[in-house]
């Protein structure tokens, strides 16, 4: 089932690249007591999602801060190394938190799976993104197939 506004966010572990390398980050490390954007994407380095979806985070990644958002922070369904090499092709900085969900483990766990293996990509996750609160989903914007249009930065920032 689609995780739903009011669902808590399920307890995963995810990747992410720091100084040290490739680490664990749990959910509970990323949304407890904080507000956080979480946005997904089917993939690291695909054209809409580079060209479109992770730069519209990056470039308003100020004004959804002044809305009290602690966190921002790009999910794929791709190895942490990947993550890592597209937020610095992006220029992401610390502007945008690289997650990776390399076995789709959280991305099964809210509901959000794609089957792209008639694209040859596997299993990856839909685009969306979601809005928490302290691990409580406030909303939740899921693309339909083929569309950017309600997960996009501009439609997040206009729900904060």
């Amino acid at each position: 089932m689609t995780i739903q506004v009011g669902d808590k966010i399920p307890p995963v572990k995810l990747k992410a690249v720091g100084e040290g390398g490739a680490k664990d980050v749990t959910t509970d490390e990323i949304f407890a007591g904080k507000k956080v954007v979480l946005f997904a994407v089917p993939g690291a380095f695909t054209p809409t999602c580079s060209m479109k979806h992770l730069p519209g985070f990056v470039d308003q990644a100020s004004q959804i801060r002044a809305k009290g958002v602690d966190t921002i922070a790009c999910l794929s369904v791709n190895d942490a190394f990947v993550m890592d090499a597209w937020g610095k092709a992006q220029g992401v900085g610390g502007k945008v938190l690289m997650l990776a969900d390399g076995n789709g483990d959280f991305t099964r766990a809210v509901g959000l799976e794609l089957d792209g293996t008639g694209y040859g990509m596997g299993r990856r996750s839909q685009r969306y993104a979601l809005i928490v609160q302290d691990g409580v989903v406030k909303h939740v914007a899921v693309e339909a197939s083929g569309k950017f249009e309600v997960s996009r930065a501009e439609a997040i920032l206009a729900k904060l």
